[in-house]
């Protein structure tokens, strides 16, 4: 399979070496404050913990928006995939504006989309206003998600996986700190109120932390570490996406992307269908409803998994981490399907799904910079977070399969679909990519 030259994807002028070893020259870069880039990374952490609640939390309001409107559960989770899908694929296009404008007009006008989209769900009553209310929460997110994601990597050139992962982890755990109070909210004050209260109060936070966001520098002296195998050439997103190894990265996203969002939306009524959502818990001194404690448990395991994965991927490779995780997944869907009837087993295995779940957020985007340069990394890892948009097309589909409560070939399919993309990783993507980034440092040397 060939591979582009780099004279094809971008113009002269915006390809340009990058300093990969401590012989070579330090990167172009101002001699700020390096502890600018921890108080920034910080910063992007506490939006995306605020942002959480849009995606992670919507499993908590299925059922009492189906038993006040009686709308249908597949109808109802329509919303989610339409929430995924803006979400997902626009944040190329807020990725661009980032890379021109900067991080803080983007996420401030996420911040009232987000809040605005959560406010018309407290007033929703019929299918097409909560199709809008999906629409208008997804852009909020989606700028907030792919300009912090963008920062953190840009920020971090020697630590891609570790700040993408400490970025991500804040939208996998976000919702973890607040998923108790939404759940106790929705029971004493009904749905509505508490989309009103936390889309206000989300929203807010959002806003007041974008005011403090600047664009992105690298301190002297930072260089890209050497042991992971890196383009020396900026792609924009155009040209990326002329290369065969953006598809088959997008591919394995978009396989495994898809069971864990199945989890993501379906978990509650999994639960029901099994008969144990509401069986008490008791854990730590704490009694709550199994679903409750199991969604609190599960979104620690899928933020704590992202920076854990990406410091292991800055280590050992972004496609050995792959192998090991996707394996991981498909087994523990496997667990859950032969085992998840029993409440305790039900946690467990839950949880295991979310933790070798959540890193793709942390891994994708490291390895996009890893393989398209970073001068273009928000609008480039935008690009490839539309494949979590496309995966989210699949989430009715598991609805449907599992009609009649029947959850057991949903498990089974999308446990063998991860354990297969674990191998492919392995096997195909990792000298695909060799070879395209070999290839393309070879072309940018015989032009200088």
């Amino acid at each position: 399979m060939t591979t582009p030259s780099p004279v094809a994807v971008e113009s002269s002028s915006t390809l340009r070496p990058t300093t990969t070893s401590s012989s070579s020259s330090s990167p172009t870069a101002t001699t700020r404050n390096p502890s600018t880039r921890w108080i920034q990374l910080a910063l992007g952490i506490v939006c995306m913990a605020m942002i959480a609640n849009v995606q992670y939390g919507w499993t908590l309001f299925v059922a009492p928006m189906e038993a006040k409107h009686h709308w249908g559960l597949a109808a109802i989770q329509i919303a989610f995939s339409v929430f995924v899908v803006v979400e997902t694929w626009l944040v190329p296009i807020e990725g661009w504006l980032v890379d021109r404008f900067g991080p803080r007009p983007v996420i401030a006008g996420g911040a009232i989309l987000a809040a605005s989209g959560w406010i018309i769900n407290a007033y929703a009553d019929s299918l097409p206003m909560l199709y809008v209310a999906a629409v208008i929460s997804g852009i909020g997110a989606g700028c907030v998600y792919g300009t912090c994601v963008g920062n953190a990597l840009k920020w971090f050139p020697d630590r891609r996986g570790l700040a993408a992962g400490l970025t991500a982890a804040g939208f996998g755990a976000g919702a973890a700190i607040t998923v108790i109070p939404i759940a106790n909210m929705i029971q004493s004050s009904g749905y509505e109120h508490t989309f009103l209260y936390f889309g206000i109060l989300q929203g807010a936070c959002i806003f007041v932390m974008s005011m403090f966001m600047v664009k992105p520098f690298v301190p002297s002296g930072v260089i890209a570490q050497t042991r992971l195998v890196m383009t020396k050439v900026d792609y924009t997103p155009a040209g990326m996406v002329k290369t065969p190894v953006f598809w088959l990265t997008y591919l394995l996203f978009v396989l495994v992307a898809a069971g864990g969002l199945m989890a993501t939306a379906e978990i509650g009524p999994i639960a029901k269908d099994y008969h144990i959502d509401k069986l008490p818990m008791h854990f730590l001194g704490l009694s709550m409803p199994l679903l409750t404690m199991t969604l609190a448990i599960d979104n620690l395991a899928n933020g704590f998994t992202r920076p854990l994965c990406g410091f292991v991927s800055d280590k050992i490779g972004r496609e050995n981490t792959m192998l090991i995780v996707f394996i991981g997944e498909g087994l523990a869907l496997l667990g859950l399907r032969q085992y998840g009837h029993e409440p305790v087993a039900f946690m467990t295995f839950a949880a295991l799904v979310f933790l070798f779940w959540g890193e793709i957020y942390s891994i994708f985007p490291a390895l996009v910079a890893d393989t398209f340069g970073i001068k273009n990394a928000a609008g480039n890892a935008g690009t490839m977070y539309t494949a979590k948009g496309t995966a989210s097309l699949f989430v009715p589909l598991g609805t449907v399969l599992a009609a009649g409560g029947n959850w057991d070939r949903v498990f089974l399919l999308v446990a063998v679909v991860s354990i297969g993309s674990g191998i492919a990783a392995k096997l195909v993507l990792a000298p695909m990519r060799r070879r395209t980034i070999e290839a393309a440092n070879a072309a940018a040397a015989a032009r200088h």
